[in-house]
């Protein structure tokens, strides 16, 4: 397992070990001794799936404390671009945005700390995106930001004037309205 770091503190990449043969390939997906070896230490309580078709839009949320969640995101199926908005009020990086294509082919993962919102738009045909959560989804908690932000101005990878969006999603408040606990 190979953690690289990413422009903004405390979200990183995580490429797994991949043994590939004629019979296929194999993988370490987790590996909580090796995250804590790097300081990274989560005990991750849930596990999501989603199944989304091509121009599938979801986000940005985030679960304000005390429900904030760290997430641990990888596709099981297609590709995706995902996206992590530091809503840390105290970061350097704060408002600033993170983009990383997702895929089942290049097997990479994404940890998102708390005190971030996090989407994804589907590239692929389908996709299939699996996520831990160190905590337990509260409905009373979720927050969001619009994926259309003008001042996040984020690239989704697709046509957003065709971009499948869930109601709820498009009436999401802007960044500089978003009142996250962070």
């Amino acid at each position: 397992m190979n953690i690289e770091t990413t422009p903004i503190q405390d979200l990183v990449i995580i490429n797994p070990t991949v043994f590939e043969d004629e019979r296929g390939y194999f993988m370490e997906s987790y590996n909580q001794q090796k995250l804590e070896e790097a300081d990274i230490h989560i005990t991750f309580v849930q596990d999501n799936q989603s199944f989304s078709k091509q121009g599938t839009l979801r986000g940005l949320h985030y679960q304000n404390p005390p429900f904030a969640q760290t997430k641990l995101v990888r596709v099981l199926e297609g590709e995706i671009m995902d996206v992590a908005v530091d809503l840390r009020k105290v970061s350097p990086t704060y408002g600033q945005h993170f983009a990383l294509r997702l895929s089942a082919e290049n097997k990479k993962q994404l940890l998102i700390p708390q005190g971030f919102a996090h989407g994804f738009s589907v590239i692929s045909e389908t996709a299939v995106v699996l996520y831990k959560c160190d905590q337990f989804y509260n409905k009373a908690s979720e927050g969001g930001i619009r994926f259309d932000d003008p001042f996040l101005n984020i690239d989704w990878g697709i046509d957003l004037k065709t971009a499948i969006v869930s109601e709820k999603d498009q009436i999401l408040p802007l960044f500089l309205d978003c009142n996250s606990g962070f």
